[in-house]
């Protein structure tokens, strides 16, 4: 029997890279069955450039200041993915707006994660919103990326309780360990075929999906 061939995944931060290396500890684990073939930065001073290179994965810094637009800029990127023939673009803290000139070549094939319960805070600032609005539970989101900002079709979340005591920091921090747990997850589904978007409407083992799965309802999946 031929081994199925990994899947070509590429991963554009802009700061640190934490979700960036969840991604590179599940491929050397095995627990995410592809491999990482770049990771692009917009920024120069990213950190996450810096672990990428130690990991020995390509990586490249495509300055967004240096571009007069960001067709321009997004156009770029996807020039460079094209070569390296990535299958699935995931975005991890790339603190950049898309245009369609990048959405469209990746429709379906890229993912995003969002600190917030989506539709809940799109944007900036999630947390210290949640705290504002007296939520008692915060959370995370992956979902399929489209035109309208973190509002493409929700694949995932998982959720965390808001604690009396609780700043944004403090739940931020609590946040990013679920981050790292479902963003593998939701691209191993993908790499294997499982996870396919048609029309706004995620598709999970070929069933609609018709509200994002939870994590705590992942361990018979």
């Amino acid at each position: 029997m031929t081994a199925r061939k990994q899947a070509a995944l590429a991963i554009l931060i802009s700061g640190r890279g934490s979700n960036m290396q969840a991604f590179i500890d599940a491929c050397a684990s095995g627990e995410l069955d592809a491999r990482i073939a770049v990771v692009i930065s917009n920024n120069p001073g990213a950190a996450g450039l810096r672990r990428a290179e130690e990991a020995g994965i390509a990586s490249c810094c495509i300055d967004h200041r240096e571009f007069d637009s960001r067709e321009a800029f997004d156009q770029a990127m996807v020039e460079q993915l094209t070569a390296h023939r990535v299958e699935l673009v995931i975005l991890a803290g790339f603190m950049r707006i898309l245009t369609p000139v990048f959405i469209q070549p990746f429709a379906g094939r890229l993912l995003n994660i969002h600190p917030s319960l989506l539709p809940k805070y799109p944007g900036l600032h999630t947390h210290q919103r949640a705290l504002d609005a007296g939520d008692t539970e915060a959370g995370v989101t992956v979902h399929f990326v489209t035109p309208e900002l973190d509002g493409g079709p929700p694949i995932i979340q998982a959720r965390v309780p808001i604690l009396p005591s609780d700043d944004p920091d403090t739940l931020a921090a609590r946040v990013l360990k679920r981050e790292h747990i479902i963003y593998p997850l939701s691209v191993q589904w993908f790499c294997e075929g499982r996870l396919v978007t048609q029309e706004g409407i995620v598709y999970k083992d070929g069933e609609p999906l018709t509200q994002p799965i939870l994590l705590e309802d992942t361990i018979a999946m």
